[in-house]
């Protein structure tokens, strides 16, 4: 709830409370959760897999710093969500500002230990989530390749039904790993999921080579978008443990889209800072 909604209620019930002195309070309550915070951010650093992705937010400081900008220079103002995964430990990370995930990711990373081996990152295809100059290993989010599929279903049910019920089929697999090893979970995929991607990938080719489908249609752009993408959104039969989609970090990230909507804005970075501190979790 926004400090102002609770600087009424306090109002009401005969003890004020400003909202500076709200703010103050929770300033306070962050600096001493702050040593808690760096020690996640370098448990963080040492995880084996990490998503990542941006949603946006309001930092009216920023937006005023924006009219001083010259034109073409970087404007926008977004939170990035990184959660972290070593084996069934999970820590999800907060950082809002001017900068990218994949330039917060880089930053988290210059804490990694060198003696680890590269960590797989999961996002989607969008640039942002893949700056830095960092190794890694790339993992996609075909939950957001199937989403395109799901929207374009109404226009063209029969193409869109081969690529819905295929990537369902490998879901319906990865549903029987959860009690598995890594190890474990890529052997099985590779045997029953292998063979449907497989099928897939041959059937989005034809479509291409017999003129099937208009390259530049909505559903054509759609298939483009997998078969130019699928190194990425296959690493899960490559690599062990890496994961079919970004959704634990789009479902970190409803936090963050959560206060945006209750309280509309942060005043200044610093109260960003101390909001991203607060909202750091281990879900």
């Amino acid at each position: 709830m926004p400090f102002y909604r609770q600087a009424r209620l306090q109002a009401l019930c005969g003890v004020p409370l400003s909202e500076s002195v709200q703010y103050e309070r929770c300033a306070r309550v962050a600096e001493c959760g702050r040593p808690v915070y760096e020690e996640l951010v370098r448990a963080a650093a040492s995880a084996d897999v990490l998503h990542t992705d941006d949603t946006r937010v309001v930092i009216l400081d920023l937006l005023k710093a924006n009219k001083q900008i010259p034109a073409g220079e970087r404007r926008g103002v977004q939170t990035s969500g990184i959660v972290a995964r070593e084996g069934s430990r999970q820590i999800a990370l907060y950082m809002s500002g001017r900068r990218h995930a994949g330039e917060n990711l880089a930053e988290l990373l210059e804490k990694r230990p060198p003696d680890l081996s590269p960590p797989v990152q999961m996002s989607d295809a969008l640039s942002a989530n893949w700056t830095g100059e960092f190794e890694r290993i790339v993992a996609k989010c075909l939950a957001h390749a199937r989403r395109q599929f799901v929207e374009l279903e109404a226009a063209f049910p029969a193409q869109c039904a081969r690529v819905l019920d295929s990537l369902a089929e490998v879901y319906r697999h990865d549903a029987q790993t959860k009690t598995m090893t890594d190890a474990e979970r890529l052997a099985y995929h590779r045997t029953h999921s292998g063979e449907v991607m497989e099928r897939l990938r041959l059937w989005i080719e034809q479509q291409f080579d017999e003129h099937l489908v208009e390259p530049n249609s909505s559903l054509g752009k759609a298939l483009t978008y997998i078969s130019k993408h699928w190194e990425g959104l296959t690493k899960f039969l490559v690599v062990a443990g890496a994961p079919l989609d970004n959704n634990v970090c789009e479902r970190a990230l409803k936090l963050a889209v959560l206060h945006r909507k209750n309280a509309l804005f942060y005043k200044t970075e610093v109260g960003a800072a101390v909001g991203d501190c607060l909202i750091t979790n281990t879900p």
